[in-house]
């Protein structure tokens, strides 16, 4: 967090549904990698479980009452693309074709996103005035 601002944000659906998931699985981490298909969407693992590298963006832990922090990455070549907007993880009806943790009860997680404002720009150095 850079100030008052988050680059990530959950939607209350999907932290409802991120309980349900800490509760079967213990710790939770975030992964979107690029790519097609289901490659772009965020997935969910098991905290530890996919191994990141120095390829991989540190954007935040999502905040989650009662779970411990669940750290958001992404590759750094999808975070090229995607360093000038602010994301919200929801989560909607339907099953993607991933390994992500949300799969079995029917909905999948996926991304809306925002550009970031100024003063947002600004405070995560991606805008000097």
């Amino acid at each position: 967090m850079a100030g008052n601002f988050t680059r990530v944000d959950l939607t209350p659906a999907a932290a409802e549904m991120l309980r349900k998931l800490a509760d079967q699985h213990g710790p939770l981490m975030f992964h979107q990698s690029g790519g097609c298909c289901d490659g772009s969407s965020p997935m969910c693992f098991p905290a530890g479980e996919f191994r990141t590298g120095g390829q991989d963006v540190h954007l935040q832990d999502l905040q989650v009452e009662g779970l411990d922090p669940i750290p958001f990455w992404m590759s750094s070549s999808q975070y090229e693309y995607w360093k000038h907007t602010h994301l919200t993880v929801d989560v909607v009806p339907g099953r993607g074709a991933g390994f992500s943790l949300e799969a079995p009860e029917g909905v999948r997680f996926l991304i809306r996103s925002r550009l970031m404002t100024d003063d947002e720009l600004e405070a995560y150095g991606l805008l000097s005035r």
